[in-house]
């Protein structure tokens, strides 16, 4: 897994071993940050679910501003520690190892671009899209990442949808605050 573009392009990063998190593929990370180029410098990232981090990464590479990175697994925390330093980002970045519903129900931030990319089939996608609604700040936008057969809704609580694309097994649709 590399970055793709920006001050880190082409820097490996490192994933996790294992079951337990499912990285973004190339194709599906190329096709979001696509579709988001022009949303993403100078604004405020909140990777939930981090995983590698690479989303996050892939984002201050790009020029956001900053990036908050979460994740409940203590291996996926040190694999994005690794990442954020080797690519240079640690003075833009905020790792914080918390249950990622628990993370929300404390922040008091707001956000311009929210990666949302849970285990799939737990349930945790809708909680997490209901939840995260007040920390988006106006005009921003929520990334979800889900298997393709599953569906999201059209609205939830101030957002719509705003593009939804589908790859092979992933679909990824794209929230915009109204």
């Amino acid at each position: 897994m590399r970055v793709i573009t920006g001050s880190a392009r082409g820097m490996s990063l490192k994933t996790l071993e294992g079951e337990t998190t499912r990285p973004t593929t190339e194709k599906v990370k190329e096709a979001v940050f696509s579709a988001i180029q022009f949303e993403i410098e100078g604004r405020r990232v909140l990777d939930l679910f981090a995983g590698s981090g690479q989303m996050g990464i892939e984002a201050l590479s790009r020029g956001a501003e900053s990036a908050v990175f979460v994740d409940s697994d203590k291996n996926a925390i040190s694999i994005v520690k690794q990442n954020v330093e080797k690519t240079g980002f640690t003075d833009k970045s905020q790792i914080v190892q918390m249950d990622s519903m628990g993370f929300l129900n404390m922040n008091v931030r707001t956000y311009d671009v929210v990666f949302i990319d849970p285990p799939y089939s737990t349930g945790l996608l809708e909680k997490a899209l209901e939840r995260v609604t007040d920390y988006v700040a106006e005009g921003g936008i929520v990334i979800c990442e889900y298997p393709f057969k599953d569906e999201l809704p059209e609205t939830v609580e101030g957002l719509s949808v705003y593009r939804s694309y589908k790859y092979s097994k992933t679909a990824v649709t794209i929230y915009r605050k109204d």
